[in-house]
């Protein structure tokens, strides 16, 4: 009977040991990053533009699967439940991570809880745009106009609880504004209203802002982030503008099963650390839109966790739901 606890730390010992030894060789074989959206969108092109250095680094393929759905549940639950041996990771951004728990009332996952961060890679600023024949030129002359006419000035947005809605909705709480929210089916319809003049106002990702902006298709007056942004060099921040602490930024992340071994945590993050101080990744994310800004698995964890509160509040504030 004395053997027995021998016996089972002996078991217990020879698989640490293995498990060690297979840590100490990932990858073996090719890696698969799921997006939770269709081809062609801005989460696969981020994935696209750091898939072939990360099998550089990696030296394994690396391919990238779409399953989309849901706002990016069906793709978050595919992983969720894959093996947690680092060969299936996820590509989120602050919508599949931190907006949809509080958006939907029955979501099949919990971020912290159900997922290992792996590496934030991205920051996504937006830019506050107005139509043109709008009489302003600065935010505060808007909010001024705004003011001036409470539920008159509509803003549009890519549909409810997503981005491009709570940003502007957390503009309103900060400037006391009342604007009437008009949702569209995708930011293309939206922002195609905004040009037309059938909305004012709206939030919008910064490479199609900086695009007709420069065509004077439409006017931005201010991005979402604490520094301005290279696409954007003479718009001000709201922060500069007046608004205190106004700094509303999108993330792109990586994200892997819970359980994952810390091994291969490191490892990955280490990976997607080198292929981030590549010059010309930085260069090409920035025209995507997109900042460079890693963060390894213990502060991306930590980030998601501050997050999470904070766009709660927004997602109540607006009444958003979806079920």
């Amino acid at each position: 009977m004395r053997v027995i606890p021998f016996v089972r730390f002996a078991f217990a010992a020879a698989a640490l040991a293995a498990c060690t030894l297979a840590a100490a060789a990932f990858p073996e074989k090719p890696i698969r990053i799921v997006v939770g959206f269709p081809a062609g969108g801005p989460l696969d092109q981020h994935a696209r533009l750091l898939s072939d250095k990360l099998q550089a680094v990696l030296g394994q393929p690396v391919l990238i699967d779409y399953k989309s759905g849901a706002g990016g549940t069906v793709g978050a639950q595919e992983v969720m439940k894959a093996p947690a041996d680092g060969y299936t990771l996820m590509l989120a951004n602050t919508g599949v991570m931190v907006i949809n728990p509080a958006l939907y009332s029955k979501l099949p996952y919990a971020t912290l809880k159900d997922f290992t961060p792996i590496a934030r890679t991205a920051m996504q600023p937006l830019a506050l745009l107005v139509n043109p024949k709008v009489p302003a030129n600065s935010l505060k002359e808007f909010m001024d106009y705004a003011r001036a006419r409470p539920g008159q000035v509509n803003y549009g947005s890519a549909g409810n609880g997503g981005i491009s809605h709570l940003v502007p909705e957390m503009f309103k709480t900060e400037t006391g504004l009342f604007m009437v929210h008009i949702p569209y089916r995708g930011s293309a319809p939206a922002f195609t209203d905004l040009m037309a003049g059938q909305v004012q106002f709206m939030a919008e990702s910064i490479p199609q802002a900086a695009n007709y902006h420069k065509q004077g298709k439409v006017r931005a007056l201010a991005v979402t982030s604490r520094e301005r942004n290279p696409a954007l060099p003479d718009i001000p921040t709201v922060i500069e503008a007046g608004i205190k602490g106004f700094e509303v930024v999108g993330f792109y992340g990586f994200l892997a099963p819970a359980g994952t071994p810390k091994e291969v945590v490191a490892k990955l993050s280490d990976a997607f650390k080198q292929v981030l101080a590549m010059p010309d990744i930085r260069n090409r994310m920035i025209t995507q839109g997109a900042d460079p800004a890693f963060l390894g698995s213990d502060d991306f964890a930590k980030f998601l966790a501050a997050e999470t509160p904070r766009w709660a509040d927004a997602v109540k504030k607006s009444g958003a739901r979806l079920d």
